[in-house]
């Protein structure tokens, strides 16, 4: 998938036009998933690039001065396009400036004189440019060929990247999972911790989450892969995985503090190398138990060893 940052660095349009869905798609969820796909076999049938633009950061930031975590970061988002078949992202910043664009312009100027817009395939509650006017109607009075993905469903409730965010919170993992169509997951970086973990014989992988939306505190069975940029999503290899997200309760940070905010630290089973600057995605499966402090550090060797016993069987 080829991805664009801003506008400065577009090529000449592609001569067999675009098919072009906007939005944030934050959570790539059922609801995304359907305009994602709709997006592809539009740009199959008529020989189209499949195309998405999206937002680095969400636009409510501008819009109402703050904004929800993310279900996904951008560079979640974009791995997760890539397996959807979307060949061209363009990643704008939503800015005061961007916010005063006519949705007109935006459409004629950009996606189309730009991008090369063909067909537009957009959710049914799609809105863009200034005042939100950008709408699927509007695009059609325009005169441009707008096609609209209706509503997905989920047990009596539309699908949303609000209700995800709800349900992730709460810790209601099954629940986020049928909207999602797949298992709550976050993508990181894997950055230096203090060794702990490596000395009791079950060395973590610390996670830079990029402001991703996680679960509550607690132990989880989980799946994990190395992301590797450029390779599709079936040719990586998951290995079970144990992740505690929390405040380490048994240790205190080197300096004798208590940890402030919650880590999210994961062990990969049967993983062998260097994680050091990796990316992984880490997909929660199910809540094995809160995180408690321990007497000892035997005792808390024993605990590990039943949640990764557990784990292991839960991500077969």
């Amino acid at each position: 998938m080829i991805v664009h940052f801003e506008t400065d660095d577009l090529p000449a349009p592609p001569a067999e036009g675009a098919v072009v869905s906007v939005g944030v798609f934050d959570g790539v969820h059922l609801g995304h998933q359907a305009i994602l796909a709709a997006n592809v076999a539009h740009a199959q049938a008529l020989g189209a690039v499949p195309t998405v633009v999206t937002f680095r950061h969400h636009p409510k930031t501008v819009l109402l001065g703050h904004a929800p975590r993310t279900l996904t970061s951008l560079e979640h988002r974009l791995e997760l396009f890539r397996g959807a078949g979307i060949a061209r992202t363009i990643a704008l910043t939503f800015d005061e400036r961007l916010r005063q664009i006519p949705a007109e312009d935006f459409a004629r100027e950009l996606l189309v004189g730009e991008l090369g817009a063909r067909r537009f395939v957009l959710g049914f509650d799609s809105k863009f440019g200034r005042d939100r006017r950008g709408t699927p109607e509007r695009l059609i009075e325009m005169g441009f060929d707008a096609v609209v993905v209706p509503k997905v469903v989920v047990a009596n409730r539309p699908v949303s990247s609000t209700a995800i965010r709800e349900a992730v919170e709460l810790g209601d993992l099954d629940g986020a999972a049928r909207m999602l169509g797949r298992p709550v997951a976050v993508y990181g970086d894997v950055v230096p911790g203090d060794g702990r973990g490596r000395t009791i014989g079950v060395p973590t992988a610390n996670l830079d989450l990029h402001h991703e939306l996680h679960p509550p505190p607690g132990v989880y069975a989980c799946r994990a892969r190395v992301v590797e940029r450029g390779l599709e999503a079936q040719e990586r290899e998951r290995y079970p995985a144990v992740a505690n997200i929390g405040y380490r309760p048994t240790f205190a940070n080197p300096d004798g503090s208590a940890v402030a905010v919650p880590l999210v630290e994961v062990h990969l089973l049967d993983f062998r190398g260097d994680l050091y600057g990796q990316h992984l995605e880490v997909e929660f499966l199910a809540f094995l138990r809160e995180e408690r402090r321990f007497a000892d550090l035997a005792a808390l060797r024993d605990a590990i060893g039943t949640d990764i016993a557990r784990a292991r069987s839960l991500a077969r």
